[in-house]
């Protein structure tokens, strides 16, 4: 679980150990860490939890990140790539670089989680059936790939709902091409505007959220390379369905990330 130390990704953490999963914490600091393994431990007694910390404004400690994971685990299940900034947190929607020189949301929100699913592919496989599990958002915006990195015109709305669109292209070519692995791929919308501390003015609630992507973790009947919001199958933005605009994305992320 990605992001597993505020909202969305900790609630979910502990309603799943509580069912006796063994949840592997993710998070960038190490106090939230440790105060949200305890928090799961607390729910869930008799289940196993194991952190890993990982700043994913950085793709070194992604790749290390996915070389820990697969050196000590035995397998896994379910990962759920959750990890992300919002249009306006951090820097007041002002435009910012990750530690690659990437635009911050989209190197966040999509290449992180890229990097990181598709590092770990050889050991969802070898766990197979296993799933994986993008959060991503209605708030949806087509990538200019004349200016992926917005450089001109920079908009943290626009950087935010771009990044979210590239998580269900991603998901649609990986549910293609696992096909047959054992392994499916499905994205969400989890709820709107939860308490989070990237949301200022909460519409939904946090339970919301956890189930609608509890139903991606252990749901049956959810199908593969498909989109959610909530509990019900949606349709994403029309360039999700678009085969040449889905290579254009995978080309650009593996050259960013050096991963093929």
């Amino acid at each position: 679980m990605t992001g597993a130390t505020d909202g969305l990704g900790r609630a979910l953490a502990a309603e799943l150990a509580a069912q006796g999963v063994t949840v592997l914490v993710h998070g960038r600091d190490p106090g939230r860490i440790a105060e949200t393994v305890a928090e799961v431990q607390a729910a869930s007694p008799n289940g196993a939890v194991r952190s890993y910390q990982a700043d994913f404004a950085d793709l070194d400690q992604v790749r290390s990140l996915a070389s820990q994971v697969t050196e000590r685990e035995g397998r896994l299940d379910v990962l759920v790539n959750n990890a992300g900034i919002g249009a306006s947190v951090p820097g007041g929607g002002a435009r910012q670089e990750s530690a690659d020189g990437y635009e911050l949301r989209f190197a966040v929100n999509y290449l992180a989680g890229f990097a990181l699913t598709r590092l770990l592919l050889p050991l969802l496989e070898r766990s197979a059936p296993s799933r994986i599990v993008n959060v991503s958002s209605v708030g949806q915006q087509a990538i200019d790939f004349g200016d992926v990195m917005l450089t001109s015109g920079y908009n943290g709305v626009r950087a935010y709902c771009q990044s979210k669109l590239a998580q269900i292209m991603f998901t649609i070519d990986l549910a293609a091409q696992l096909d047959g692995a054992g392994v499916i791929a499905n994205a969400l919308h989890p709820a709107t505007y939860m308490p989070t501390k990237i949301v200022s003015s909460p519409v939904s609630t946090i339970a919301e959220g956890v189930e609608a992507t509890a139903n991606l973790v252990t749901g049956e009947n959810t199908g593969t390379g498909r989109f959610y919001n909530g509990l019900r199958e949606a349709r994403a933005d029309a360039q999700a369905y678009d085969a040449d605009a889905r290579r254009r994305l995978r080309e650009l992320s593996e050259k960013l990330t050096g991963i093929a």
